[in-house]
């Protein structure tokens, strides 16, 4: 992938399409995803329309008996206990999911956190890295010969236009001289941008192909580390809770954009784009507003992505890809 491919490639569908839309007519009988919080917000959404699609959905949750209640109306799902920030958790899932199916057409990234208090986890590692970042790509690795094996996967991580708050810091990545809420969120989603770059770099011989998304602004339980004082003054929502941005998406039009990159045959053969709105955003320049839309450069660049993965399996002991 270079920059010149993060252009626009007409897609039907527009920021307002939402999950039903993109996957209208869409037959995935046969197939099996794995959708990391497919249990709540935006991954609910996407189980929901992966498994009316016909799609076994496996979901991976770190609260099993959460996951099962909100499942209980879905058919063809199956929960696997895992914490994305507890690699030995992410590992044991991994083995669990290698051991019930021979091969994996989709793996959707989608569970994360937002600008949570600074807490260490693992061996002292910054939270929101460990489980937006650290926890999918080990999952991705684990989780390769299956992806492999099926002959034309596809990999969807979620981003977010927050990554145009950090680059990977490649000095601090762990915030030891002094935590930013924002910042260390910002790095997270830069790092899941990244990360599909380099996946797919390694994976497009064996047809696994890895886009990230950003699915837009919605209330889901992602901002449940922020008090409700703070999204009204970010001019989210009013005293009562109620979204008052007209810019914010249902979940549905949330789930949207994943479910594209799942499954657009406008997609087949692409690889490594960062995607908003169901379609290939462009690149943006550094001093555009976040919510202007586009990729900053530095979360699309190859040689940064490449890094990137090198300091993820050395500080993780994943597996190697492709090798």
């Amino acid at each position: 992938m270079t920059t010149s491919e993060q252009q626009p490639l007409g897609s039907p569908f527009s920021a307002a399409s939402t999950a039903e839309d993109v996957l209208a007519g869409t037959d995935l009988s046969g197939k099996t995803a794995v959708v990391t919080g497919g249990y709540s917000g935006l991954g609910l959404e996407t189980t929901r329309a992966l498994a009316a699609a016909g799609a076994r959905v496996i979901v991976p949750a770190r609260r099993p008996e959460a996951a099962d209640a909100a499942l209980a109306d879905v058919k063809g799902h199956e929960v696997v206990p895992m914490d994305l920030a507890d690699l030995d958790s992410v590992r044991e899932a991994a083995r669990h999911i290698s051991a019930s199916v021979t091969r994996l057409d989709l793996l959707m990234g989608v569970a994360g956190v937002m600008a949570t208090p600074e807490r260490r986890v693992g061996p002292g590692w910054e939270s929101q890295l460990a489980a937006n970042h650290f926890g999918h790509f080990t999952l991705a690795c684990e989780l390769y010969p299956l992806l492999a094996g099926a002959g034309g996967a596809r990999v969807v991580l979620f981003s977010s236009a927050g990554h145009t708050l950090s680059d990977v810091r490649r000095d601090d990545p762990h915030f030891r001289t002094g935590y930013d809420k924002w910042l260390a969120y910002g790095q997270s989603k830069t790092a899941n941008a990244l990360c599909a770059v380099h996946l797919d770099t390694l994976g497009r011989k064996d047809g696994v192909r890895a886009f990230a998304v950003h699915p837009g602004k919605i209330i889901t339980g992602l901002q449940r580390e922020m008090d409700l004082q703070e999204q009204i003054a970010l001019g989210w929502v009013d005293e009562h809770g109620d979204v008052v941005d007209a810019t914010f998406k249902s979940p549905s039009q949330g789930a949207a954009t994943g479910l594209w990159a799942a499954t657009s045959p406008l997609l087949d053969g692409r690889g490594g784009l960062y995607l908003e709105d169901c379609e290939v955003a462009h690149v943006s320049a550094p001093d555009d507003a976040m919510d202007a839309g586009g990729v900053r450069g530095y979360a699309v660049d190859p040689d940064a992505a490449a890094r990137l993965w090198e300091l993820s399996l050395a500080a993780t002991g994943a597996a190697p890809v492709g090798r």
